[in-house]
């Protein structure tokens, strides 16, 4: 097994490189839509194109069931995709800024960001399969940890320190800005050389579409999947609005790149690795509630800036929203990993990431519809309850025993 700093490195460079792109397309660009005068509706409804990370689960068991080949399993999905990113964002950078009041100017855009998404959808399958591949569960805590630290680094460079310098880069500069740093993180992957997978008593090889139907063989799968879709739904309704009310709030370009880029690319790190140091001492029940309810006050807090918005208010409530919001998504992700099996680790787990997916979408996709008649108060207040419920099906769920082994025959322990 390699080390872990190198096992480490690898999954860092992988998680941030689906984060940066990420990141402008969800943190940055809804900014520059309001500016240009998009409706909150309309900048809800953009989030539709994050649909390829609900669909994944459909093409995971292909993933899973690649042969291994001369560049490897997991490898040979993710360096060429990796690539593929890279041209996307080079091309974009050809692109003029598009027009919000044009359909035709925003079409290559839209088109774009659709493809990008399906890329990197499809470079997440295998990279969480890698990171069960190489995780054991002892590690799996704090492998989170640095998976969505990185993760989150990665969409606040994106969606936040791009946007303090975009004035002066402009649209071109910002995009090729992007590919680089993308270019430059694919390198371990490239040069990974990925050791031959562990024998196991499943076949690890070919395409099992099965797999996905063993997920329905025990009575408390649906419980344990509106657990997931639930726990970070009403964080994606608040999240998605938070950007738009800070330009109806006077904050410019860098004011927003300044709190995403600085508070929050600090906090996100701090969140990420308290979450998966606190999913491995505290037990994964306890981290899911306690995290969860934390979780839910930074969203409701976001209450009170929307009656009293001021710079310093929004520093606070971003530096709130990504600590507890980084550690209550390590407890999440932790706790789906252990429900793995090793042969099909893809599939299991993009399983279980398409259900966060699909509720984060739908909170997003709904915010602005919320938003818009009712206001950011009474928003950021259901987005508050919708954390609570989440919490609530944690404590119900484990009170009654739930939960999955890897091997998904029995229940496993939640403590």
């Amino acid at each position: 097994m390699p080390s872990v700093r190198l096992r480490f490195t690898l999954l860092v460079s992988l998680y941030l490189s689906q984060g940066l792109p990420y990141g402008f397309f969800t943190q940055a660009l809804p900014v520059l839509l309001r500016q240009g005068g998009a409706s909150l509706p309309e900048i809800g409804l953009a989030n539709l194109l994050a649909l390829p990370w609900m669909l994944k689960f459909l093409w995971a068991p292909y993933v899973d069931g690649r042969g291994h080949g001369g560049r490897g399993r997991r490898r040979g999905v993710i360096l060429p995709i990796q690539l593929l990113t890279v041209g996307v964002l080079v091309a974009l950078a050809w692109l003029p800024l598009p027009s919000v009041s044009s359909a035709a100017g925003m079409a290559p855009l839209l088109a774009a960001v659709l493809l990008c998404n399906l890329l990197a959808a499809t470079q997440d399958i295998a990279t969480d399969a890698l990171a069960v591949d190489l995780l054991s569960p002892g590690e799996r805590g704090i492998g989170n940890g640095v998976q969505v630290a990185a993760y989150r680094v990665g969409m606040v460079v994106g969606g936040g320190a791009l946007l303090v310098v975009f004035d002066a880069l402009g649209w071109s500069r910002s995009f090729l800005v992007m590919a680089t740093i993308l270019a430059v993180a694919t390198l371990p992957i490239a040069l990974w050389r990925e050791p031959a997978p562990v024998a196991v008593t499943t076949p690890s090889t070919g395409v099992d579409w099965g797999a996905l139907g063993v997920w329905w063989t025990r009575s408390d799968t649906a419980a344990w999947l509106l657990l997931v879709f639930f726990y970070k739904l009403g964080d994606a309704m608040a999240g998605s609005m938070v950007r738009p009310m800070m330009v109806d709030a006077g904050l410019g370009l860098a004011d927003v790149g300044w709190i995403l880029g600085t508070v929050g690319s600090g906090m996100a790190l701090v969140g990420a690795l308290l979450g998966g140091w606190g999913a491995g001492v505290l037990g994964r029940r306890a981290a899911l509630i306690a995290f969860g309810l934390l979780q839910a006050a930074s969203v409701a807090g976001y209450q009170f800036v929307a009656m009293w918005p001021s710079l310093e208010a929004f520093f606070v409530m971003a530096a709130a929203e990504h600590l507890f919001g980084g550690m209550a998504t390590v407890a999440l992700f932790t706790a789906m990993m252990d429900t793995c099996r090793g042969h099909r680790a893809a599939t299991d787990y993009t399983l279980q990431a398409c259900v966060v997916v699909a509720a984060t979408g739908l909170g997003a996709v709904v915010s602005g519809f919320v938003a818009q008649p009712l206001g950011y108060v009474v928003h950021f207040g259901l987005s508050a309850a919708m954390c609570l419920v989440g919490v609530g099906l944690v404590a119900l769920y484990t009170a009654r025993g739930g939960g999955f082994t890897p091997s998904l025959d029995a229940p496993p322990s939640m403590s």
